[in-house]
């Protein structure tokens, strides 16, 4: 399933991530509130934990964000290590997202590139 859902996206590095962002894309952190005590955050990244993401980004959707400007808009998904972003991400692909990608080795590998990181996420 895994491999499956990767071949349908885009894995950023997270240097190319965080071009991405710095160019208008959309930084979404869907890890649960435990572990982003546990760990730390990205400044700016969105928090939409993975239950209620395709609710909240679906243009079509009743409560979606006002950060989503359409389907054409880059989203980037981020998760603790980068497995259930994958999933995350190609489920919005199927939404209609065409950019929808995920942050190759999740936040862990922000943080070990040494990019910048907020505490109590």
């Amino acid at each position: 399933m895994l491999a499956e859902a990767r071949s349908k996206i885009r894995r950023l590095p997270p240097l190319e991530a965080q071009r991405a962002v710095t160019g208008g894309a959309l930084l979404v952190d869907i890890r649960p509130a435990g572990q982003r005590r546990r760990e730390e955050g990205i400044p700016g990244a969105l928090i939409i934990e993975r239950n209620l993401l395709e609710w909240r980004l679906d243009p079509s959707s009743d409560t979606v964000i006002p950060e989503v400007k359409g389907h054409e808009q880059q989203i980037i998904i981020f998760c603790s290590e980068g497995y259930t972003s994958s999933l995350a991400a190609a489920a919005l692909k199927e939404l209609g997202f065409e950019s929808a990608a995920d942050l190759e080795g999740g936040f862990l590998a922000w943080k070990s590139a040494g990019l910048p990181t907020t505490t109590g996420a």
